[in-house]
This record gives structure tokens, sequence and C-alpha cells, in this order.
């Protein structure tokens, strides 16, 4: 595709028009502030062939990556019921769904959408950690932070192990029991991972307070915007976006667009610059 410019001051692209010959560029412009960029599309030239091969190529290579780590989740969730959760495991998951979100965010997006049931919480997991390491690089945070993120994400939902699959998969209202077992789980998943004394700080609170908004409407403690780490409001935004763009028993997936804005609109609840951020990646 030919750019005609790059809104985006102080990067190597700015100022320029020029041919994008490369995945390796898309993912350059992409790793920039760049608010958007502007395509010529009749002076874009495209191997319509190569570009289905690379792409059908990249889609199994994330469903390969994606399967892969949601059964490596699952045995860390099972070890934390156990009490024995090795932590050092986390890492290397969380580094390999990074190089795949980081190599085509669209296609590892649309592969995470196809969640079972039985695996709708380790996938979903997977993406929030994916979404969260992506956006912490976007946001100049240093490696061993992103790493920590990831793995932040990946145990962010780890209290979901004690609410029975009926409810979690419930197509229906739930009733006030379920509910409140629903909105528990930050804190069950606080209590599971503080007891195998080996997870960190940043962890522990993005599992218990993933949940919060910046209005104080959020659960379970109901903190305020000045309560909450920058760390806990990106845990948010890809959380609850990874929610909307996901089908559910009870609802249907949300394009990338429409979840976005929807999270925009309500900047009492959603740090609107992240929001923005997080756009930037399906740019």
């Amino acid at each position: 595709m030919f750019i005609e410019s790059v809104e985006c001051p102080n990067t190597e692209f700015a100022g320029r028009r020029f041919l994008v010959q490369s995945d390796e560029t898309v993912r350059a412009i992409l790793a920039t502030s760049a608010a958007y960029a502007l395509v010529n599309p009749q002076r874009s030239t495209i191997d319509i062939d190569v570009s289905t091969d690379l792409k059908a190529e990249e889609q199994r290579r994330t469903q390969e990556t994606v399967a892969q780590a949601a059964g490596a989740l699952r045995n860390s969730f099972d070890a934390v019921r156990a009490g024995n959760l090795q932590i050092d495991t986390l890492g290397p998951v969380a580094g390999e769904i990074s190089e795949r979100i980081d190599a085509a965010p669209d296609v590892f997006l649309k592969v995470t959408r196809l969640k079972t049931k039985d695996e709708g919480t380790y996938v979903h997991s997977l993406a929030v950690s994916a979404l969260m390491m992506k956006l912490a690089g976007l946001l100049d945070y240093d490696d061993d932070m992103v790493r920590d993120l990831g793995v932040a994400g990946l145990l962010h939902d780890v209290g979901k192990l004690m609410i029975p699959n009926a409810i979690l998969n419930k197509t229906g209202s739930l009733e006030a029991e379920e509910r409140r077992l629903v909105r528990n789980h930050p804190e069950v998943g606080y209590r599971l991972l503080k007891e195998q004394g080996n997870v960190s700080e940043l962890t522990l609170d993005i599992c218990r307070f993933h949940h919060e908004t910046l209005d104080g409407s959020g659960y379970p403690l109901g903190l305020k915007a000045d309560q909450l780490s920058p760390e806990i409001r990106l845990a948010t935004v890809c959380d609850v976006f990874e929610a909307l763009t996901s089908a559910r028993p009870y609802k249907r997936a949300w394009t990338t667009r429409d979840a976005l804005n929807w999270m925009f609109d309500r900047g009492h609840m959603f740090d609107k610059k992240l929001v923005i951020r997080l756009g930037s990646i399906f740019a």
C-alpha cells in the first residue's frame, strides 16, 4: 500500500510519502504514536495470492500458539487451585502470545474470538494478556514490566475457577446469588494468588481490581480514579475491550470499532487516552 502521510511528529515516517512493501514496515508504523496513516489506494499494489497465503500461515501459527498456551494456562490454573503455582512457567507463555499479536494483531484477535465454552476463560485471559503487553509496549514500558503485565493478564481471572460453568455459560439473566458469585471472583482470585506466596503485588492488584472503574462504579471495592494505578487502568481497558469483542453465551461479539466507541463514550469509567492507544493497535 502507498502511504501519503503519517500523522505523528518525530518519527522516521513523519513528512514522508512511500510504498509499504513489507509487514515489518507496517508493524513499525503501528509501533509509533501515530494518530493515523493516510493510504492512497490508487497508488497501492499488492499480490493478492501472496497476501492470502501469508495471512493463512499467520492464522495457522496463531491458532497453534493459542491452543498450546491455553493448555499451559489451564495447567497453571489447576496448580493455583492445588496451591503449587510455578509462576516462572508463565513468562514463556506470555512471550509466545506477545510474538503473535506483534506479528498480526487483527489475526490474533480473530483467532482468540473463536472460544469454546470450555476454554473461554483461558483464551480470554490469553487475549487480555496479549493486549496488555502490546499496549504497554506502545506506552514505552520497559521489557521487564511488559512481561510482568503479561503474566498478570494471564492470571487476572483465576478467581473464575470457583464459579460453576453453568453460571459462566448461562444464556439468561443471572439470579441474585449467581451475580454475587460472579462479582466476587476478583476477591476470590486475589486470595488464591496471595496464598501461593510467590505472586507479585502487580499481579495481585490487577487480579483484584481489574473490574474497578474511574468513577467508583466498579467492583469489588468501588475504588475511584485516584486509587487506581496506570497498570490497573491498562488492565481494565484491555479486559473490557476483549470481553466486548468476544461472543459470549448471552451476547454477540461487538466489532472493534463499536467496542472502542462505547468505551470512549464512557470516559468517566475508562481512561480515554488508553482507549485511543488501544485502538491504534488495530488501525
